[in-house]
């Protein structure tokens, strides 16, 4: 099996399209941050055993023992948190945080957002209906016909959706006084080495170590921007002040 267990971890908790699976890629690439992915996504919590979390943590894990893990609060999140204290008889009074620590020991926390949520939800459902969530530079282009896709409700219910998913992740932090490293999505697109870097320094890792390229192109497009402008107009259609 991969790995050890660690001596130190990390979770990027995340929203989708925010640049979270380009930052795991780069993070990967520099052989001292753990081997990141979103580990928790393809099981099922009700059936996962300490032995289970162990194994998981052991195969994340580089030689230089750190973890990573990307994670971003759903409808799982309660019942994680619930195996977390069965696995290892917490008391049911333990605050999330400290719960959290219990599994992932010596954590650190990496907060992953985007500020233009408009941009966000529109991204999201392009990538939905498209099928084509990232893609490798060079790759043609996987999407479908995607004239006639726009939904309003569809993009709506995004927009709300991705709010509520980090508010989700800010009530977490609160409960037990987490102060994470903040990253941006526009921040990163304009300076991908240099965020690499500021979280290698957060996490107290070497920081000249090689860092590969994007290994994703950009997907925005004309269609994007109509959509986006669409969007925003249907979206205060009827207001007396419009913000944008």
């Amino acid at each position: 099996m991969e790995g050890q267990q660690p001596e130190r971890c990390y979770t990027l908790w995340f929203s989708q399209r925010t640049g979270s699976t380009l930052l795991c890629s780069a993070l990967r690439s520099t052989g001292v941050a753990g081997r990141i992915s979103e580990r928790l996504n393809d099981r099922d919590p009700q059936a996962t055993t300490l032995r289970d979390l162990r194994d998981m943590l052991r195969a994340g894990t580089t030689p230089n023992g750190v973890f990573g893990l990307k994670y971003g609060p759903d409808g799982r999140f309660g019942p994680w948190i619930q195996t977390f204290r069965r696995e290892l008889a917490l008391p049911p009074e333990m605050p999330r945080p400290d719960v959290w620590e219990a599994v992932f020991p010596n954590s650190r926390h990496l907060y992953m957002t985007r500020r233009n949520k408009v941009r966000l939800a529109v991204s999201w459902w392009r990538a939905i209906v498209s099928g084509e969530w990232h893609r490798e530079h060079g790759q043609a282009p996987q999407a479908g016909e995607l004239r006639g896709r726009y939904s309003f409700d569809a993009i709506n219910h995004l927009f709300a959706e991705c709010s509520l998913r980090e508010a989700a992740t800010e009530e977490f932090f609160a409960e037990g006084g987490v102060v994470p490293l903040t990253l941006v999505y526009e921040d990163f697109i304009r300076d991908y080495e240099g965020t690499i870097r500021a979280v290698l320094m957060y996490l107290e890792l070497p920081t000249d170590v090689p860092i590969a390229p994007p290994a994703f192109a950009r997907l925005a497009d004309g269609l994007t921007e109509e959509w986006v402008d669409r969007f925003r107009e249907e979206r205060q259609a009827g207001w007396s002040n419009h913000v944008w």
